[in-house]
């Protein structure tokens, strides 16, 4: 059992399926109370009653307020791991690209903004965010989610490096392929980059209470990301000559 997590109230968004049910279901068995996130109610019920934890179903922008009360007035942790996978170019449309704007890193922004004055005052509070390799690096055929995605991991970095000192704990969880609808939505993009090395839901649990074990900021469920992190800041030229190396045989393959 993780300490850190035993008896907290914790908010888990977009925890109807994939990586959310899945994380809302490790800190149930850490001993924490779950408010269960989802737009699909239905979705949201079923594992909230899987687990003993608390639906409360809607937009997780707008969620905070009624799960704070469904776990008797404070949160201590909260997982902003709603998102969508907005795939397509810079003509993607203007509403593909508010929308991705809008869950991927607005609702973060909002969540920080409802809970930091709180956690600020007492000196606690865990900001746990979904982003995702992309944020880290790119994701071909994806412009929205790729630009939107980077955002949520500044954004979680900006929290980390501006309060970590008054007691603020934040986690960026930076998975490649994870086996989930979302992967299945990526078509054959996904298919070429993502699907050869993707993941279980349930092991971007574990890795994400390993990091909160050792207390550490950037966690990688897949490890050879941080070798093309660094690739990247190395050398960028070569980087994108290799990205777009992936680009051309992906349109080989359309």
């Amino acid at each position: 059992m993780v300490e850190a997590v035993q008896g907290t109230g914790v908010v888990v968004t977009g925890a109807g399926g994939g990586i959310g049910a899945a994380l809302a279901r490790r800190f149930a068995a850490e001993g924490a109370r779950v408010v269960v996130n989802d737009l699909d109610a239905g979705k949201a019920e079923a594992v909230a009653e899987e687990i003993g934890g608390i639906a409360v179903a809607g937009d997780a922008s707008a969620v905070l307020d009624r799960a704070r009360d469904a776990l008797g007035g404070t949160v201590d942790v909260y997982c902003a791991n709603a998102g969508v996978a907005s795939g397509g170019s810079e003509d993607a449309g203007e509403s593909v690209w508010e929308l991705a704007w809008d869950v991927n890193v607005m609702a973060h922004v909002r969540a920080a903004q409802a809970l930091l004055p709180d956690w600020l005052e007492r000196g606690s509070g865990r900001f746990v965010s979904t982003v995702s390799a992309a944020g880290l690096l790119t994701m071909i055929g994806a412009a929205p989610y790729s630009v939107t995605k980077h955002g949520a991991y500044a954004f979680a970095e900006w929290l980390s490096l501006t309060y970590r000192h008054r007691g603020l704990k934040v986690h960026a969880i930076c998975p490649q392929g994870v086996r989930t609808d979302m992967l299945a939505g990526t078509g054959s993009a996904g298919d070429l980059v993502l699907v050869p090395t993707a993941i279980a839901p349930e092991d971007v649990a574990d890795a994400l209470f390993k990091g909160i074990e050792e207390d550490r900021f950037l966690i990688l469920p897949h490890p050879e990301v941080a070798e093309y992190y660094r690739a990247r800041a190395a050398d960028p030229e070569r980087w994108l000559g290799n990205m777009n190396h992936l680009q051309r045989k992906w349109e080989s393959l359309r």
